[in-house]
């Protein structure tokens, strides 16, 4: 089929489809005209027209001087003349009302216009299709559609202009309902729809996604005549790919006897917004075959299709087609091309391509601000947002968002404070994207609080909403208000995967294993159990409660991916069950999958608590001689780990000094912890030392560890001094908390709770305990654990007094477990015959029958009685 294709400018092509875009939605048709007397007066003497009072008018022509005076745009002058020949009885003409409405229209003067309005209603009770269709035409450019219907009843007879200003009218106000039942009301009437009716009513089907009344719009479009009329074939196409039917869509472009550019745009720019890119990029190519010359929309959509895609290549030969074509300039394509290169992390290119930008809009920079901020430069991010305001640039809610998030990566409290003050002055406070945001920056500033106001505050919250808060609550260890929440949620909202995700990690962390399995079924019912990363973190909410077998199950269920490797290999190293762990990586490589760094630091972790110290260093030499991957601090810290737990203290101490790279507080934490076991006070002081070197004044664990080390071997003047040092420099120790899931009801108890409803009867269970490890001389409470908190034995306590004989206790804790711990649930599980367990910070811990599963490597050497 041959296709029409005219010489176009790009600025031409540009202005066609601008019109397009911003077209009025009903337009007065060519053949209508609004008959205006030929004004007597000279353009010079128009000028010394002054109506001051009713005493000085000339009373000769005033309708004339009304005419000249709107022709003239000097609508002051015409009112004050209207309002002197009402006063004065005169007969305003048709003509002179007509004149005023369309200059009241042109300059968007409202009050002025209902001043006319109601000199119209006081003179006549009826209103002429004249007079009625202007009027029509003011109301709705206004948006005063209240008055635009009376009008509409008012009017003794309407033909097609009135029935599409209307229709235009309603369907721009979003009204889209009325403004279809205007059009049927229009075909009963018996009025033939006409190319400016169908445009407008074929654009509301689109907007309303409403595919089958669009059909039949289509078919009164091929009743009617003007299935070869280009704009009616354009708003087809524009309402079937609104409407998801592209194939349809492409038939009637295909059957177009003619196409301008907007008909190339609507269809190209149709593919890309229902995902079939490929298609609009070969449409495009043929685009340029048919010698038809882009405009800057077809540029734009273009290059949102490479940004789809992800073709980096084919993103680059359109930027230099572009460039080519002197467009390469203009705001709107740089700031899509800015987006192109953001989307596939080319930082640089984005930021050529914003320098060469003559006139930046604020899209202009928050694009370039999201580009840093997307691809982990937040510190250039703040940067530019910083210009930007020095260019006086008002941001908008993306830019507040955006900046919002790169202060959230920075932990930039003070200037996130300062956006949120800056977003409720301006109002965009009102957009969810920005709370949504500032949930998350107070999130990670550890201010939970502040960032539950923000979210009540939203009065219509999404699911990014639900899910920041949600995870806001997971970052600051306020798990249980984490699963209130998603519930609270699940009441108006279906979680996506992201939710579900996050809320599983809420479950691993405090071991709430039965709530976990609920969440499972809810996931599955809905259709995202196997959606995405949902099955991997199933796979690690089961490792994590202690849940093994059904882990396995779960793992076997999925399409297995490294992470889910890893995550069962990292499960087996923290029961040290080394053998499992050897055997599941020899499944992986006949599996044929290659693995990361992280397989070979849960591999060397489970050969260490498990004391196979060949093996494991077996597998460090694989690492690097078979797999070529080059040993991290991490994969060194297991190594000495590996070494220090087997008691080969001396060997873990000179592979430290061998290390091609400086060991970190990790190591030599891991040779200090040994040696806390081995009771080896010279080597641990030298590791101790290191660490004190390393400067580690925020982390809290090591600080324990050098308590322990100290008070392990009676050094309390140092472990006084290591106490006030912590408070000087702030370091604040957690307080023991301990959670244990009862009947599917987590519970949670912190170290010394005197307030829990069956306090006394948890303590006397406990001091049951006490008294007959006392009786036999096995109760330890020992003074060197400084720092546990203890809270794990009320967890227990209460697991006893509320579970069934023979029901499993399974608890989570936040700290590490003491050696008195340890030893009192040992004693326990003996002496009632149940299966306890605790996964704290260091590893999981199985007592069954007075034995751990650990081995007591943490406690004490294995060769000591």
């Amino acid at each position: 089929m041959a296709v029409s294709a005219g010489t176009h400018t790009v600025a031409s092509c540009h202005s066609e489809l601008l019109n397009s875009l911003h077209h009025k939605h009903i337009s007065r048709p060519t053949n209508f005209s609004i008959p205006f007397p030929t004004c007597k007066l000279s353009l010079k003497k128009k000028h010394e027209i002054s109506v001051t009072s009713t005493d000085s008018i000339d009373t000769r022509d005033p309708n004339s001087l009304i005419c000249d005076l709107c022709l003239h745009g000097n609508l002051e002058q015409a009112i004050t003349l209207l309002n002197a020949m009402k006063k004065l009885r005169i007969h305003v003409e048709e003509e002179s009302y007509i004149t005023l409405i369309d200059l009241c229209e042109r300059k968007r003067a409202e009050p002025e216009g209902r001043q006319v309005y109601s000199s119209i209603k006081d003179s006549t009770n009826q209103l002429s299709i004249k007079i009625g269709n202007a009027l029509l035409s003011m109301f709705v450019r206004l948006g005063n559609l209240v008055d635009a219907w009376y009008v509409f009843g008012k009017m003794s007879e309407r033909d097609v202009f009135t029935w599409n200003v209307l229709i235009g009218g309603y369907a721009k106000s979003g009204y889209f309902d009325e403004a279809l039942s205007l059009y049927n009301r229009m075909l009963w009437a018996g009025i033939r729809p006409d190319v400016y009716t169908f445009p407008s009513v074929l654009r509301t089907c689109g907007a309303v996604l409403d595919l089958i009344r669009g059909r039949e719009v289509h078919v009164h479009v091929l009743r009617f005549g003007f299935e070869s009329n280009i704009d009616v074939n354009n708003s087809l196409i524009t309402m079937y790919v609104k409407c998801g039917d592209v194939c349809t869509a492409r038939l009637v472009f295909d059957e177009m006897p003619a196409r301008d550019t907007i008909s190339w745009n609507a269809m190209i720019s149709g593919y890309f917004e229902n995902e079939e890119c490929l298609e609009g990029l070969e449409l495009f190519l043929n685009m340029l075959d048919c010698s038809v010359v882009p405009d800057l929309m077809t540029m734009t959509s273009v290059i949102s299709g490479c940004e789809f895609v992800g073709d980096e290549r084919l993103g680059e030969m359109i930027h230099g087609y572009a460039t080519k074509q002197a467009c390469g300039k203009d705001v709107s394509v740089g700031n899509s091309l800015i987006q192109f290169y953001s989307s596939i992390g080319a930082c640089e290119e984005a930021e050529k391509v914003f320098t060469r930008i003559r006139s930046k809009d604020v899209v202009s920079w928050t694009s370039m601000i999201s580009c840093y901020e997307n691809n982990g430069l937040s510190e250039k991010a703040v940067e530019v947002y910083k210009k930007m305001k020095m260019e006086n640039i008002e941001p908008d809610e993306i830019t507040i968002a955006s900046v919002i998030s790169a202060c959230a990566s920075l932990n930039l409290l003070d200037l996130g404070v300062e956006l949120h003050e800056l977003a409720k002055t301006t109002g965009l406070i009102s957009y969810v994207i920005v709370t949504n945001a500032l949930i998350d920056l107070y999130s990670k500033c550890k201010l939970i609080d502040k960032a539950l106001e923000v979210f009540k505050l939203i009065p219509n919250k999404n699911i990014i909403s639900w899910t920041s808060i949600i995870h806001g609550f997971v970052i600051n260890n306020r798990n249980l208000e984490a699963l209130i929440y998603f519930r609270r949620m699940k009441l108006s909202l279906l979680p996506n995967s992201v939710t579900l995700i996050t809320v599983l990690s809420s479950c691993a962390k405090i071991g709430a294993l039965v709530t976990g399995k609920e969440i499972h079924a809810y996931a599955l019912r809905i259709g995202l159990g196997f959606d995405g990363f949902v099955p991997n973190a199933l796979l690690d909410m089961y490792v994590k409660c202690g849940s093994m077998k059904t882990a396995w199950n779960q793992f076997n269920s999925i399409e297995k991916h490294i992470a889910s490797w890893n995550t069962m290999l990292t499960g087996y190293a923290q029961r040290g069950q080394g053998q499992q762990a050897i055997d599941l990586f020899a499944k992986m490589v006949k599996s044929d999958l290659e693995p990361d760094p992280v397989t070979f630091i849960s591999l060397l972790c489970a050969c260490g608590r498990s004391g196979m110290v060949e093996h494991g260093l077996k597998y460090f030499k694989i690492m690097t001689e078979d797999y070529g991957i080059v040993p991290n601090l991490k994969h060194y810290a297991c190594v000495v780990d590996l070494l220090a737990r087997a008691g080969k203290l001396e060997e873990a101490y000179g592979f430290i000094k061998k290390m091609p790279i400086k060991p970190d507080e990790a190591i030599w934490g891991a040779l200090l912890n040994a040696c806390r076991i081995y009771r080896n006070f010279e080597l641990g002081e030298i590791a101790a030392q290191h660490i004190f070197d390393l400067n580690v004044s925020e982390n809290v664990g090591y600080y324990t560890l050098l308590c322990n080390f100290y008070a392990d071997n009676g050094k309390w003047d140092e472990v006084a001094t290591l106490k006030k040092l912590m408070r000087e420099k702030g370091v604040i120790i957690d307080p023991g908390c301990s959670w244990v899931e009862v009947k599917g009801n987590i519970h949670a108890f912190l170290t010394g709770d005197k307030n829990h409803p069956q306090g006394k009867e948890i303590d006397s269970i406990l001091d049951g305990f006490y008294e007959k490890m006392e009786e036999i001389n096995e109760f330890d409470d020992s003074k060197a654990d400084v720092l546990c908190g203890h809270s794990e034995r009320l967890a227990v306590g209460f697991g006893l007094l509320n579970t069934a004989p023979g029901v499993p206790i399974r608890v989570t804790k936040n700290l590490y477990t003491c050696r008195s711990c340890h030893n009192f649930l040992k004693f326990i599980s003996k002496l009632v015959r149940r299966e306890i367990s605790v996964r704290d910070t260091e590893c999981f811990h199985h007592f069954k029958d007075g034995v751990c599963s650990c081995g007591d490597s943490g406690y004490k050497p294995k060769n000591s009685p």
